[in-house]
């Protein structure tokens, strides 16, 4: 097993507090009971309490259990404990098997793994009464949505920046009750765009996406297996994940983490996790959480990882899920398969033209530098040409690794603007 680094260990933690909580317990004195697999890490740490705090760790997660009270997740004796272990001085040992707290701990989450993709089908007579009524739903949602879109064409683009917030958030709540919840959260991202710049850009993109969803939904029946994929997903009509491991493409590895980015709506936590195959193969893994919720701790970017994943229908890069448990053999030295602007940005037309309803796109840009152009950041490449980075973006990290030169950078593009998710700096990839 090829132990983390530090660093990486770090960006698990949930906030700095944590991150300064965890370094001041990385040390043998309160640990007793340490230990390591290829897949679990474990010890016992003496807290305020009679009783040590037993933690474990599944390295392949990564997965957190701790006897302490605290509601973050991970707690600071998980990072401490993955501290430790990745230093690799003797401190956490390897161990043949491990301590029973640990193993019937991963014994728990590996039964309850089988329990939930055993869960038996719905009844059939029943799961297709379901699927009349929500086609029924749809077609009726898509039919009023479309009416709706003629009636905003009628009036003009310009009309639109003047509707009151309730204009657009009742064409979204309708869109709900139709089963259609992926264009109620494109309504509402427009909605939210209409005070920023380049609005009418924003606008005129979405309204033509909506118009070719609705037309594309009416003729769903001729629509390509991996384009009708791809409509449902932009209509927000999920598919189970077990039909998908049970009929869904495999894709082998090894798979390379190369980003991890979060995105929050009014109601969803959604986190994408960017993987690569040695072969240039690009997939994304998507998790969400109600708004209040936690999400699955994200694989650690820069990990290798030895798996089987399953792919939704739909065009690439593929939407997956864990087809078999994932086994984290190594990191990546460097940024696999950079690029120039140019280069990533053909790559990103021919995704778009076989899915005109991509979300984010990855780009790996090789050699950029940080500037600033008409008051923007902007990345530029070897060949003088650039991308701009969206205006969310915190720079100051990705302006101190680049401070010695040129870097490798990850990130998503969204058409118009690069988000970045992770940089490569003395051939180790690093978050951003």
């Amino acid at each position: 097993m090829v132990r983390w680094t530090r660093a990486q260990v770090e960006k698990l933690a949930p906030d700095e507090r944590s991150v300064k909580a965890a370094r001041s317990l990385a040390k043998p004195g309160p640990w007793s009971d340490l230990g390591a697999t290829k897949s679990l890490a474990w010890g016992k740490c003496q807290g305020s309490g009679k009783s040590p705090y037993q933690v474990s760790v599944d390295l392949n997660g990564p997965a957190f259990k701790c006897t302490c009270p605290s509601r973050k997740f991970p707690c600071k004796h998980g990072l401490a404990l993955l501290m430790l272990w990745a230093e690799a001085d003797g401190v956490v040992a390897d161990m043949a098997a491990p301590a029973d707290f640990a193993s019937e701990w991963a014994e728990g989450r590996a039964q309850r793994a089988v329990k939930k993709s055993e869960k038996a089908l719905p009844d059939p007579e029943a799961q297709a009464r379901r699927l009349e009524e929500r086609l029924a739903k749809m077609d009726q949602g898509a039919a009023e949505f479309e009416q709706w879109l003629l009636d905003l064409a009628g009036q003009g683009l310009a009309s639109a920046r003047t509707q009151p917030p309730e204009f657009w958030e009742r064409t979204a709540a309708r869109l709900v009750d139709s089963q259609l919840p992926g264009l109620a959260d494109r309504v509402r991202v427009a909605a939210a765009g209409l005070a920023a710049d380049g609005w009418l850009e924003l606008l005129l993109g979405e309204v033509s996406r909506w118009h070719l969803a609705v037309q594309g939904w009416k003729r769903r029946d001729s629509l390509p297996e991996a384009l009708f994929g791809d409509l449902r997903t932009y209509l927000g009509w999920s598919r189970a994940q077990a039909e998908v491991l049970e009929n869904g493409v495999r894709l082998t590895g090894p798979w390379t983490v190369l980003g991890v980015s979060q995105d929050l709506t009014e109601r969803i936590l959604a986190q994408r996790t960017w993987l690569r195959s040695s072969d240039g193969t690009h997939a994304v893994m998507l998790d969400f959480s109600t708004a209040a919720g936690s999400l699955r701790v994200a694989n650690v970017v820069g990990s290798v990882i030895d798996c089987a994943l399953a792919a939704y229908p739909g065009s690439e890069p593929a939407r997956v899920v864990f087809a078999t448990e994932p086994q984290v053999t190594g990191s990546v030295s460097g940024l696999p398969g950079g690029s120039t602007v140019s280069d990533n940005l053909d790559r990103a037309a021919v995704w778009v033209a076989a899915n005109p309803f991509a979300g984010p796109l990855p780009m790996t840009l090789a050699s950029v530098i940080p500037q600033v152009g008409d008051g923007r950041l902007e990345l530029v490449d070897s060949e003088g040409a650039a991308v701009r980075v969206t205006e969310a973006f915190v720079p100051w990290d990705l302006v101190i690794h680049a401070a010695s030169g040129p870097v490798d950078a990850f990130g998503e593009w969204d058409g118009t603007r690069f988000r970045p998710l992770a940089v490569s700096r003395d051939e180790q990839l690093v978050a951003l």
